[in-house]
């Protein structure tokens, strides 16, 4: 997505209000689920875009959190009407949030950032650790043409297979499995200590992948591509093997932000400007509007 297709989510056309808390469960360790309804905002995020959330009525702390779309929540009509994050406790705010029960009220403003722009493609590889699967729900459902997001939507073609690996650090942080595989995904999985699916990093696993790719894979243009979220030195290694492997690839930045709306300038990230090489120039841009999803060969990790 260029800047200039970028301008629709600037932070002028977010919305922002004081919404509800429809549930807020656990789904794992220290992992949560939070629900609130706001049609306004279900209507119009698309996968890979984020809210700023906060607490209603308290200044502690005082600034947001970003948090990825996991997915909308629909009405008995098919329509949008709320909007599920899935966020894990590692601060204040989030140990707050994880006390917080049906009723009470967040303020949030959004949709925010560009999201995951459609691609043609034959085989989708979603590479997630830590909590960073959360954007890659909604994104399969697009792909696989299950469920159309925005307004006006997003089309995204339909992707033949799609395939999602998921590290952690233990078989206790993986969160969402069975959602993922209720839309019929390929879900490999891997852990730190060796507690769930393959013993070692998540790199393994799409190592494996690009290995077993298909002729048909590796001669089209548009058979595979890889999509990847989770911590910096993860999302290095997976753009270095893709570029090894000629596969393109997208990240979504997990880069703290201040604001959200590319005011505070706390967010930003060095992106190459020209041309692909070895002496190529970059500046800064701010994962909150220009991002959070770039090209991963344009990042200067």
């Amino acid at each position: 997505m260029s800047l200039h297709d970028a301008a629709c989510q600037y932070a002028d056309r977010a919305w922002h209000g004081t919404v509800e808390i429809v549930e807020n469960v656990r789904l794992a360790r220290d992992t949560y689920r939070v629900q609130f309804e706001c049609p306004e905002l279900a209507r119009r995020i698309v996968p890979g875009q984020f809210v700023m959330l906060r607490l209603a009525g308290s200044d502690d702390p005082l600034l947001g959190r970003p948090l990825a779309l996991y997915d909308t929540v629909l009405d008995t009509a098919g329509t949008p009407r709320g909007i599920d994050v899935v966020y894990l406790v590692v601060g204040k705010l989030t140990r707050r949030l994880a006390e917080l029960r049906t009723g009470n009220r967040l303020e949030v403003w959004g949709p925010l950032g560009n999201g995951f722009p459609p691609h043609q493609v034959d085989h989708l590889v979603m590479v997630a650790g830590g909590i960073g699967q959360t954007p890659f729900l909604a994104l399969a459902q697009a792909y696989q043409r299950l469920r159309d997001y925005g307004q006006p939507a997003r089309e995204f073609p339909r992707a033949r297979k799609i395939t999602l690996c998921y590290g952690a650090r233990r078989a206790e942080y993986l969160v969402g499995l069975d959602d993922f595989r209720a839309t019929g995904i390929d879900v490999r999985t891997s852990t730190d200590d060796g507690s769930a699916g393959h013993p070692g990093f998540v790199t393994d696993l799409l190592g494996q992948l690009l290995a077993e790719r298909t002729s048909a894979e590796r001669d089209a243009p548009d058979g595979f591509r890889v999509v990847c979220c989770g911590p910096e030195p993860m999302m290095a290694a997976v753009t270095r093997l893709s570029e090894q492997a000629g596969v393109p690839c997208e990240v979504s930045l997990e880069t703290p932000m201040a604001c959200g709306m590319g005011i505070c300038f706390s967010c930003v990230v060095r992106v190459r400007t020209g041309e692909l090489g070895s002496d190529e120039p970059w500046d800064y841009r701010r994962s909150c509007v220009e991002g959070p999803v770039f090209d991963a060969a344009r990042i200067v990790f």
